[in-house]
């Protein structure tokens, strides 16, 4: 007799986003993306998804230089926020949001075929059309909250 061998459900997988808040004036650094076809005329932080091989704090890094053309180091990066989001469709990723204490350079729109502008927004009033995974990480950093759920029941 053969022995039986229970299946198991696939480990669960997401994608990981690293997410820069910069806050200047009272005011944070959005991005309008465009030409991606995912999410485009929508306001979003500088962000990007984190690559094989890399840490949170190195994609974090790289999305700044890559998107605003910023130069950040580790020790200027404050972790604030972990989103666990599930969209309509039911696509889920894992956000950690970092505040960016200091910086070298000017932001600027280093991906103009991604995005079709940055501007400062009030953090209390966000664009109409920010991201709904980018509004809800921005109202738990502003209160303070380390860990949010949005989308799952």
């Amino acid at each position: 007799m053969s022995p039986v061998i229970e299946s198991k459900p696939a480990p669960y997988t997401s994608v990981v986003d690293a997410l820069l808040i910069l806050v200047r004036d009272g005011k944070v650094l959005l991005a309008q993306r465009q030409g991606t076809g995912y999410a485009d005329g929508m306001w979003n932080l500088p962000s990007g998804k984190l690559e094989d091989g890399e840490t949170v704090t190195q994609a974090a890094i790289r999305e700044g230089l890559e998107e605003i053309g910023l130069t950040l180091t580790e020790d200027a990066l404050r972790f604030v926020h972990l989103i666990h989001y599930r969209n309509h469709l039911g696509h889920a990723r894992v956000g950690v949001f970092f505040e960016a204490t200091r910086w070298e350079g000017e932001p600027c729109n280093a991906e103009p075929h991604k995005c079709a502008q940055i501007a400062w927004w009030p953090l209390d009033q966000l664009p109409p059309g920010t991201y709904p995974y980018t509004a809800e990480g921005l109202a738990s950093y502003r209160r303070s909250e380390p860990y949010s759920t949005v989308g799952w029941r």
